[in-house]
Protein backbone atom coordinates (compact mmCIF):
# COMPACT_ATOMS: atom_id res chain seq x y z
CA UNK A 1 0.00 0.00 0.00
CA UNK A 2 1.01 3.78 -0.76
CA UNK A 3 2.08 5.66 2.15
CA UNK A 4 1.12 9.43 1.66
CA UNK A 5 2.18 10.56 5.20
CA UNK A 6 3.26 9.06 8.89
CA UNK A 7 4.02 10.23 12.26
CA UNK A 8 7.86 8.78 12.87
CA UNK A 9 8.88 7.51 16.17
CA UNK A 10 11.68 8.17 18.33
CA UNK A 11 14.94 6.56 17.74
CA UNK A 12 15.38 6.52 21.64
CA UNK A 13 12.83 6.28 24.25
CA UNK A 14 15.28 8.40 26.76
CA UNK A 15 16.05 12.09 26.48
CA UNK A 16 19.24 12.55 27.26
CA UNK A 17 20.12 16.37 29.65
CA UNK A 18 23.24 15.88 29.87
CA UNK A 19 24.98 13.49 32.58
CA UNK A 20 21.38 12.53 33.23
CA UNK A 21 19.16 10.31 31.02
CA UNK A 22 15.09 10.71 31.47
CA UNK A 23 12.69 7.81 30.02
CA UNK A 24 10.68 10.05 27.81
CA UNK A 25 7.92 7.99 29.67
CA UNK A 26 8.59 9.31 33.06
CA UNK A 27 9.43 12.94 31.46
CA UNK A 28 5.41 12.41 30.17
CA UNK A 29 3.87 11.39 33.51
CA UNK A 30 5.58 14.09 35.57
CA UNK A 31 4.29 16.36 33.33
CA UNK A 32 1.40 15.00 33.32
CA UNK A 33 1.01 14.84 37.14
CA UNK A 34 2.40 18.62 38.06
CA UNK A 35 -0.56 19.47 35.24
CA UNK A 36 -2.63 17.82 36.91
CA UNK A 37 -1.84 19.25 40.50
CA UNK A 38 -1.78 22.58 39.19
CA UNK A 39 -5.08 22.75 37.55
CA UNK A 40 -6.79 20.69 40.34
CA UNK A 41 -5.23 23.72 43.03
CA UNK A 42 -7.22 26.62 41.42
CA UNK A 43 -10.25 24.97 40.69
CA UNK A 44 -10.37 24.03 44.86
CA UNK A 45 -9.93 27.26 45.57
CA UNK A 46 -12.51 28.40 43.51
CA UNK A 47 -14.56 25.82 45.11
CA UNK A 48 -13.45 27.37 48.65
CA UNK A 49 -10.78 25.33 49.32
CA UNK A 50 -7.24 26.72 50.59
CA UNK A 51 -4.10 26.92 48.94
CA UNK A 52 -1.75 24.65 48.40
CA UNK A 53 -4.67 21.47 49.51
CA UNK A 54 -4.38 19.57 46.28
CA UNK A 55 -0.60 19.29 46.70
CA UNK A 56 -0.92 17.85 49.72
CA UNK A 57 -3.30 15.36 48.89
CA UNK A 58 -1.23 14.45 45.94
CA UNK A 59 2.12 13.79 48.29
CA UNK A 60 -0.28 10.52 49.01
CA UNK A 61 -2.26 10.50 45.84
CA UNK A 62 0.43 9.95 43.54
CA UNK A 63 2.61 7.38 44.74
CA UNK A 64 -0.57 5.25 45.69
CA UNK A 65 -1.70 5.58 41.84
CA UNK A 66 1.84 4.26 40.35
CA UNK A 67 1.76 1.12 42.89
CA UNK A 68 -2.01 0.61 41.60
CA UNK A 69 -1.43 1.29 37.89
CA UNK A 70 1.78 -1.28 38.06
CA UNK A 71 -0.07 -3.82 40.06
CA UNK A 72 -3.01 -3.64 38.00
CA UNK A 73 -0.70 -4.38 34.51
CA UNK A 74 1.28 -7.33 35.97
CA UNK A 75 -1.80 -9.23 37.33
CA UNK A 76 -3.28 -8.60 33.60
CA UNK A 77 -0.49 -9.16 32.01
CA UNK A 78 1.60 -11.86 34.38
CA UNK A 79 2.74 -14.13 31.41
CA UNK A 80 5.18 -11.09 30.34
CA UNK A 81 6.99 -11.60 34.14
CA UNK A 82 5.84 -14.65 35.25
CA UNK A 83 5.93 -16.92 32.28
CA UNK A 84 8.76 -19.63 31.60
CA UNK A 85 12.08 -17.89 30.47
CA UNK A 86 11.03 -14.34 31.85
CA UNK A 87 12.64 -12.48 34.75
CA UNK A 88 10.30 -11.88 37.37
CA UNK A 89 12.19 -8.78 38.75
CA UNK A 90 11.32 -6.89 35.96
CA UNK A 91 8.19 -6.38 37.31
CA UNK A 92 9.27 -3.67 39.04
CA UNK A 93 11.09 -1.75 36.26
CA UNK A 94 8.05 0.57 35.83
CA UNK A 95 10.28 2.67 33.79
CA UNK A 96 10.16 0.17 30.61
CA UNK A 97 6.14 0.87 30.39
CA UNK A 98 3.47 -1.01 31.62
CA UNK A 99 0.91 0.73 33.92
CA UNK A 100 -2.91 0.20 33.91
CA UNK A 101 -5.23 3.41 33.89
CA UNK A 102 -7.60 1.29 36.57
CA UNK A 103 -5.09 0.64 38.87
CA UNK A 104 -4.03 4.31 38.87
CA UNK A 105 -7.27 5.85 39.33
CA UNK A 106 -8.33 3.11 42.29
CA UNK A 107 -4.81 3.39 44.02
CA UNK A 108 -4.88 7.12 43.93
CA UNK A 109 -8.64 7.26 45.09
CA UNK A 110 -7.43 5.29 47.98
CA UNK A 111 -4.07 7.44 48.62
CA UNK A 112 -6.12 10.58 48.31
CA UNK A 113 -8.75 9.11 50.75
CA UNK A 114 -6.34 8.76 53.70
CA UNK A 115 -5.19 12.32 52.70
CA UNK A 116 -8.28 14.19 52.73
CA UNK A 117 -9.38 12.03 56.15
CA UNK A 118 -5.89 13.44 57.91
CA UNK A 119 -7.22 16.93 56.88
CA UNK A 120 -10.85 16.16 57.57
CA UNK A 121 -12.27 17.27 54.12
CA UNK A 122 -14.18 15.23 51.89
CA UNK A 123 -13.41 13.23 49.42
CA UNK A 124 -16.26 13.40 46.20
CA UNK A 125 -15.37 17.91 46.56
CA UNK A 126 -11.66 16.85 46.07
CA UNK A 127 -12.15 14.29 42.96
CA UNK A 128 -14.53 16.80 41.40
CA UNK A 129 -11.76 19.56 41.66
CA UNK A 130 -9.16 17.37 40.07
CA UNK A 131 -10.91 15.39 37.64
CA UNK A 132 -10.31 17.64 34.56
CA UNK A 133 -6.74 17.84 35.49
CA UNK A 134 -6.69 13.50 35.79
CA UNK A 135 -7.90 13.45 32.11
CA UNK A 136 -4.95 15.89 30.62
CA UNK A 137 -2.68 14.37 32.52
CA UNK A 138 -3.40 11.04 30.67
CA UNK A 139 -3.31 12.86 27.29
CA UNK A 140 -0.08 13.71 27.93
CA UNK A 141 1.35 10.76 29.84
CA UNK A 142 0.05 8.29 26.50
CA UNK A 143 2.47 9.86 24.67
CA UNK A 144 4.85 7.56 26.76
CA UNK A 145 3.91 5.07 24.59
CA UNK A 146 5.16 6.63 21.23
CA UNK A 147 8.70 7.01 22.86
CA UNK A 148 8.44 3.29 23.74
CA UNK A 149 6.77 2.32 20.36
CA UNK A 150 3.99 0.26 22.19
CA UNK A 151 -0.12 -0.12 22.17
CA UNK A 152 -0.50 0.87 18.55
CA UNK A 153 -3.36 -0.55 16.73
CA UNK A 154 -3.66 -2.61 13.62
CA UNK A 155 -2.00 -1.78 10.29
CA UNK A 156 -3.22 0.93 8.04
CA UNK A 157 -2.06 3.58 5.48
CA UNK A 158 -3.59 7.21 6.79
CA UNK A 159 -1.73 10.15 6.62
CA UNK A 160 -1.41 9.91 10.44
CA UNK A 161 -0.20 6.25 10.93
CA UNK A 162 2.56 5.89 13.48
CA UNK A 163 5.81 4.34 12.15
CA UNK A 164 6.94 1.10 14.05
CA UNK A 165 10.42 -0.47 14.15
CA UNK A 166 10.53 -2.37 16.97
CA UNK A 167 12.13 -5.68 16.41
CA UNK A 168 8.55 -7.00 16.51
CA UNK A 169 6.22 -5.37 13.89
CA UNK A 170 7.81 -3.04 11.04
CA UNK A 171 5.55 -0.59 8.98
CA UNK A 172 2.52 1.88 9.85
CA UNK A 173 0.10 1.12 12.14
CA UNK A 174 -2.92 3.24 13.94
CA UNK A 175 -1.54 5.47 16.61
CA UNK A 176 -4.05 4.53 19.36
CA UNK A 177 -1.64 6.85 21.85
CA UNK A 178 -2.98 9.84 19.77
CA UNK A 179 -6.26 8.44 19.82
CA UNK A 180 -6.35 8.47 23.26
CA UNK A 181 -4.18 11.26 23.91
CA UNK A 182 -6.76 13.56 22.08
CA UNK A 183 -9.78 11.80 23.64
CA UNK A 184 -9.02 12.56 26.95
CA UNK A 185 -8.15 16.21 26.54
CA UNK A 186 -11.51 16.32 25.56
CA UNK A 187 -13.06 14.91 28.27
CA UNK A 188 -11.21 17.34 30.16
CA UNK A 189 -12.58 20.23 28.01
CA UNK A 190 -15.90 18.44 28.73
CA UNK A 191 -15.81 18.31 32.51
CA UNK A 192 -15.05 22.04 32.93
CA UNK A 193 -17.66 23.34 30.60
CA UNK A 194 -20.66 20.89 32.38
CA UNK A 195 -19.17 21.79 35.85
CA UNK A 196 -19.64 25.39 35.16
CA UNK A 197 -22.79 25.13 33.36
CA UNK A 198 -24.57 22.70 35.77
CA UNK A 199 -22.36 23.13 38.77
CA UNK A 200 -21.65 19.39 39.39
CA UNK A 201 -20.76 18.57 43.00
CA UNK A 202 -20.90 15.35 45.40
CA UNK A 203 -18.23 13.41 43.07
CA UNK A 204 -20.21 13.82 40.02
CA UNK A 205 -17.91 16.05 37.45
CA UNK A 206 -15.58 12.85 38.45
CA UNK A 207 -18.17 10.71 37.46
CA UNK A 208 -18.61 12.13 34.43
CA UNK A 209 -14.92 12.10 33.53
CA UNK A 210 -14.85 8.54 34.16
CA UNK A 211 -17.84 7.79 32.38
CA UNK A 212 -16.57 9.76 29.28
CA UNK A 213 -13.35 8.17 29.29
CA UNK A 214 -14.54 4.61 29.70
CA UNK A 215 -16.34 5.67 26.27
CA UNK A 216 -13.47 6.46 24.07
CA UNK A 217 -11.50 3.67 25.62
CA UNK A 218 -13.88 0.98 24.67
CA UNK A 219 -13.63 1.88 20.56
CA UNK A 220 -10.04 2.56 21.01
CA UNK A 221 -8.97 -0.74 22.64
CA UNK A 222 -10.71 -2.39 20.22
CA UNK A 223 -8.11 -1.08 17.98
CA UNK A 224 -5.44 -2.32 19.33
CA UNK A 225 -3.35 -5.34 18.21
CA UNK A 226 -1.17 -5.92 21.22
CA UNK A 227 -1.68 -9.17 23.44
CA UNK A 228 -4.39 -9.19 25.82
CA UNK A 229 -6.50 -11.29 27.70
CA UNK A 230 -9.83 -11.67 25.64
CA UNK A 231 -13.46 -13.09 27.03
CA UNK A 232 -16.20 -13.71 25.13
CA UNK A 233 -14.43 -12.47 22.09
CA UNK A 234 -13.59 -8.93 23.62
CA UNK A 235 -10.46 -7.76 25.56
CA UNK A 236 -10.51 -7.48 29.02
CA UNK A 237 -9.99 -4.01 29.26
CA UNK A 238 -13.53 -3.65 26.91
CA UNK A 239 -15.25 -5.25 29.66
CA UNK A 240 -13.72 -3.28 32.13
CA UNK A 241 -14.70 0.15 30.55
CA UNK A 242 -18.16 -1.63 30.34
CA UNK A 243 -18.12 -1.90 34.12
CA UNK A 244 -17.32 1.45 35.24
CA UNK A 245 -19.00 2.94 32.75
CA UNK A 246 -22.32 1.45 34.48
CA UNK A 247 -20.99 2.75 37.94
CA UNK A 248 -20.53 6.05 36.78
CA UNK A 249 -23.48 6.78 35.57
CA UNK A 250 -25.55 4.60 38.30
CA UNK A 251 -23.47 7.25 40.48
CA UNK A 252 -24.44 9.90 38.42
CA UNK A 253 -28.30 8.73 38.55
CA UNK A 254 -27.95 8.50 42.38
CA UNK A 255 -25.68 11.26 43.33
CA UNK A 256 -28.41 13.48 41.31
CA UNK A 257 -31.42 12.31 43.07
CA UNK A 258 -29.74 12.33 46.97
CA UNK A 259 -27.24 15.18 46.93
CA UNK A 260 -28.45 17.93 44.54
CA UNK A 261 -26.76 21.08 43.71
CA UNK A 262 -22.70 21.85 45.25
CA UNK A 263 -21.41 22.00 48.16
CA UNK A 264 -20.93 24.77 49.82
CA UNK A 265 -18.56 24.34 52.05
CA UNK A 266 -15.44 21.93 51.53
CA UNK A 267 -12.91 22.96 53.59
CA UNK A 268 -12.60 24.40 56.93
CA UNK A 269 -10.70 28.11 57.26
CA UNK A 270 -7.62 27.32 59.42
CA UNK A 271 -8.78 29.73 61.38
CA UNK A 272 -12.29 29.04 62.52
CA UNK A 273 -12.65 26.20 65.99
CA UNK A 274 -13.91 22.83 66.00
CA UNK A 275 -17.41 22.23 65.73
CA UNK A 276 -17.81 21.28 69.90
CA UNK A 277 -15.83 24.53 70.85
CA UNK A 278 -17.79 26.11 68.05
CA UNK A 279 -21.17 24.96 69.53
CA UNK A 280 -20.49 25.80 73.31
CA UNK A 281 -19.61 29.28 72.75
CA UNK A 282 -22.91 29.17 70.89
CA UNK A 283 -24.66 28.22 72.97
CA UNK A 284 -23.30 30.43 76.05
CA UNK A 285 -23.95 33.62 73.33
CA UNK A 286 -27.53 32.08 73.10
CA UNK A 287 -28.30 31.75 77.39
CA UNK A 288 -26.54 35.63 78.03
CA UNK A 289 -29.95 37.21 77.62
CA UNK A 290 -31.99 34.98 79.01
CA UNK A 291 -29.49 34.75 81.90
CA UNK A 292 -29.79 38.51 82.66
CA UNK A 293 -33.35 38.51 82.27
CA UNK A 294 -34.42 36.25 84.51
CA UNK A 295 -32.05 37.40 87.62
CA UNK A 296 -34.02 39.05 90.34
CA UNK A 297 -34.87 42.69 91.07
CA UNK A 298 -33.14 42.49 94.29
CA UNK A 299 -30.23 41.02 92.93
CA UNK A 300 -28.60 44.80 92.82
CA UNK A 301 -28.21 44.97 96.61
CA UNK A 302 -26.69 41.46 97.01
CA UNK A 303 -23.90 42.07 94.42
CA UNK A 304 -23.72 45.56 96.45
CA UNK A 305 -22.82 43.49 99.93
CA UNK A 306 -21.11 40.65 98.17
CA UNK A 307 -18.82 43.67 96.19
CA UNK A 308 -18.32 45.63 100.47
CA UNK A 309 -17.24 41.90 101.83
CA UNK A 310 -14.91 41.09 99.14
CA UNK A 311 -12.96 45.06 99.33
CA UNK A 312 -12.75 44.35 102.99
CA UNK A 313 -11.25 40.69 102.54
CA UNK A 314 -9.09 42.18 100.11
CA UNK A 315 -8.06 45.03 102.34
CA UNK A 316 -7.42 43.00 105.14
CA UNK A 317 -4.97 40.59 102.52
CA UNK A 318 -3.31 43.33 101.60
CA UNK A 319 -2.17 44.98 105.15
CA UNK A 320 -1.29 41.31 105.94
CA UNK A 321 0.94 40.58 103.17
CA UNK A 322 2.68 43.82 103.95
CA UNK A 323 6.31 43.12 105.70
CA UNK A 324 6.33 43.89 108.96
CA UNK A 325 8.47 46.75 110.16
CA UNK A 326 11.14 46.35 112.43
CA UNK A 327 10.04 48.63 114.90
CA UNK A 328 6.70 48.66 117.39
CA UNK A 329 6.02 52.22 115.70
CA UNK A 330 5.18 50.67 112.31
CA UNK A 331 2.70 47.53 113.80
CA UNK A 332 0.87 50.05 115.13
CA UNK A 333 0.68 52.21 111.97
CA UNK A 334 -0.40 49.29 110.10
CA UNK A 335 -2.85 48.72 112.79
CA UNK A 336 -4.42 52.19 112.31
CA UNK A 337 -4.48 51.57 108.58
CA UNK A 338 -6.11 48.33 109.18
CA UNK A 339 -9.00 50.01 110.98
CA UNK A 340 -8.95 53.22 108.64
CA UNK A 341 -9.55 51.46 105.68
CA UNK A 342 -12.36 48.78 107.29
CA UNK A 343 -14.25 51.96 108.19
CA UNK A 344 -14.23 53.15 104.77
CA UNK A 345 -14.83 49.87 103.22
CA UNK A 346 -18.15 49.85 105.78
CA UNK A 347 -18.88 53.42 105.31
CA UNK A 348 -18.76 52.42 101.43
CA UNK A 349 -21.21 49.53 101.82
CA UNK A 350 -23.61 51.67 103.83
CA UNK A 351 -24.05 54.35 101.08
CA UNK A 352 -24.75 52.12 98.42
CA UNK A 353 -26.92 49.44 100.36
CA UNK A 354 -28.65 53.06 100.93
CA UNK A 355 -28.72 54.59 97.72
CA UNK A 356 -30.27 51.21 96.57
CA UNK A 357 -32.97 51.17 99.21
CA UNK A 358 -33.83 55.11 98.72
CA UNK A 359 -34.09 53.69 94.57
CA UNK A 360 -36.42 50.94 95.70
CA UNK A 361 -38.33 52.89 97.65
CA UNK A 362 -39.06 55.95 95.63
CA UNK A 363 -41.98 54.25 93.69
CA UNK A 364 -43.67 54.36 96.72
CA UNK A 365 -43.06 57.49 98.26
CA UNK A 366 -43.89 59.13 94.78
CA UNK A 367 -47.49 57.14 95.11
CA UNK A 368 -47.67 58.07 98.64
CA UNK A 369 -47.52 61.62 97.80
CA UNK A 370 -50.09 61.57 94.87
CA UNK A 371 -53.08 62.15 97.26
CA UNK A 372 -51.52 64.85 99.46
CA UNK A 373 -50.75 66.44 96.32
CA UNK A 374 -54.10 66.42 94.88
CA UNK A 375 -55.88 67.63 97.85
CA UNK A 376 -53.36 70.64 98.15
CA UNK A 377 -54.59 71.56 94.74
CA UNK A 378 -58.61 71.23 95.09
CA UNK A 379 -57.94 73.61 98.22
CA UNK A 380 -60.47 76.38 97.31
CA UNK A 381 -58.62 79.88 96.63
CA UNK A 382 -59.11 82.55 99.09
CA UNK A 383 -61.38 85.35 98.44
CA UNK A 384 -60.47 88.48 97.70
CA UNK A 385 -61.42 90.31 101.25
CA UNK A 386 -59.65 87.71 103.21
CA UNK A 387 -56.55 87.98 101.35
CA UNK A 388 -56.83 91.83 101.52
CA UNK A 389 -57.22 91.32 105.53
CA UNK A 390 -54.33 89.30 105.72
CA UNK A 391 -52.09 91.56 104.08
CA UNK A 392 -53.49 94.88 106.32
CA UNK A 393 -52.35 92.36 109.31
CA UNK A 394 -49.29 91.39 108.04
CA UNK A 395 -48.33 95.75 107.72
CA UNK A 396 -49.65 95.84 111.07
CA UNK A 397 -47.18 93.97 112.54
CA UNK A 398 -44.82 95.38 110.26
CA UNK A 399 -45.44 98.98 111.66
CA UNK A 400 -45.33 97.65 115.05
CA UNK A 401 -42.15 96.60 115.11
CA UNK A 402 -40.69 99.57 114.05
CA UNK A 403 -42.22 101.63 116.67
Amino acid sequence: MEILASIPSPGTSEIELGPLPLRGYAVCIIIGVFLAIWLGGRRWVQRGGQPGTVADIAVWAVPFGLVGARIYHVVTDYQLYFAEGEDPWDAFAIWDGGIGIWGAIAGGAVGAWIACRRRGIALPPMADAIAPGIAFAQGIGRWGNWFNQELYGRETDVPWAVEIDNGMDVGTFHPTFLYESLWCVGVGFLVIWADRRFRLGHGRAFALYVAAYTVGRFWIEYLRIDEAHEFLGLRLNNWTSVAVFLAAVAYLWLSARRSPGREENVEPHPDEPAGPTADAAAGEDAQGPHLAKDAPAGKGAQDAERSASAEARAGRTTVDATPAAGTAGAGETAERTEADQSAEVTAQATTEATAQATTEATPATTEAAKPARTAELTKPAKTGKAAKTSKTSKASKAEAADS
